[in-house]
């Protein structure tokens, strides 16, 4: 007789929106963020740069992002939307799923909401570059931007640094009074709304630019000694938040000496225009994680660190949840592959 094959239906967990915030803390997304950009750092990770098609009309975008880890070892990719119009409607702005897959036969694991993952990842980031570029005692906090990432940076800043008073500032002043008055609620904590980004950004230790801006909303001229910012809005042309005096005047760290020459509109106009070389980004964050490069060296110098996005941040986060939802049975298993065993009939 021929050889039949059976076939072994195997599970695919499917993680939602709700289940994936309360799978990934805040908190915990730190450490598995620090420990990515630790394994980035010493070369055991694929990260090719993100692939984006544009629609119709060059206002929305479809990308993916591939990557692999090897430590945990892991591989998978993030499908996303972007439609930065949604901000006035009920819809984010980032929509799609992160695909994660088992790196010994290829097996799909999850498909977790990305949403959520990269609300949540991107604050986490932002967070660990400010505890290590950010003046110790750095206490004030400044937001430009009142969407959904404001929040989160709101809520990741409180962990790495005591955070006594926030500014935000948005370009529809009613969305900023709202964020103020809802956080202040939220985090117990005076929350107070400007009118003009200028005002928002005076006297902060922390700055966190959170915006759709294709042109600056963040000029050199206002930063002040000791100033670290979070630059993490604009990750692809032709979005842009700092104006080119504000990356010339400050000692520039990005997710990805890469990621930032090909991506990054913040970086590579002030360097067609003359004005800075690619040696002044000082290092990638793995880097400073690492000890290989120094972070902020006095606490009168003025950091940037840009962020892009990476998909090893989306992958160690997703299969972070992936691992969790397995240990306390979250999450709608599906049968979405399969396992063939051979047999003589």
């Amino acid at each position: 007789m021929n050889p039949a094959t059976q076939v072994i239906p195997m599970e695919t967990l499917i993680i939602g929106h709700d289940e994936v915030s309360k799978l990934l803390p805040m908190e915990e997304c730190l450490g598995v963020i620090e420990e990515t950009f630790k394994t980035l750092a010493r070369g055991d990770a694929l990260q090719p740069l993100r692939q984006i098609m544009w629609l119709p009309g060059k206002k929305e975008v479809l990308a993916l992002m591939p990557s692999y880890l090897g430590h945990p070892r892991t591989t998978g990719a993030k499908i996303i939307t972007v439609f930065p119009e949604n901000l006035t409607t009920r819809y984010e702005s980032h929509q799609g799923a992160v695909l994660v897959f088992e790196s010994e036969t290829g097996r799909l694991l999850a498909v977790v909401d990305a949403s959520s993952v990269t609300a949540i990842r991107t604050a986490a980031v932002s967070a660990v570059a400010t505890k290590v570029l950010a003046r110790r005692d750095a206490s004030d906090l400044g937001i430009l931007g009142s969407g959904n990432q404001a929040s989160m940076h709101l809520d990741a800043m409180k962990i790495v640094r005591e955070i006594k008073r926030v500014r935000v500032w948005s370009r529809n002043p009613d969305h900023a009074k709202n964020f103020a008055k809802r956080e202040s609620e939220h985090h117990d904590l005076s929350v107070e709304a400007y009118g003009s980004a200028q005002e928002a950004v005076t006297g902060c230790h922390i700055l966190c630019t959170t915006t759709a801006a294709t042109s600056p909303i963040l000029l050199g001229k206002w930063l002040e000694p000791g100033m670290h910012v979070n630059a993490i809005g604009a990750s692809t042309p032709p979005f842009r938040e700092l104006d080119s005096e504000a990356v010339v005047r400050s000692k520039l760290f990005v997710d990805r000496r890469e990621s930032t020459l090909n991506e990054s509109e913040d970086f590579q106009i002030p360097k067609r225009e003359g004005l800075i070389s690619d040696d002044h980004i000082r290092g990638d964050l793995g880097e400073v994680l690492l000890g290989k490069v120094a972070g902020r060296a006095s606490d009168d110098e003025v950091t940037i660190f840009k962020s892009l996005g990476l998909a090893v941040e989306d992958l160690a986060s997703a299969y972070y949840i992936y691992n969790k939802a397995e240990t306390t049975s979250v999450g709608t298993r599906v049968e979405f592959s399969a396992e063939r065993e051979a047999h003589s009939t």
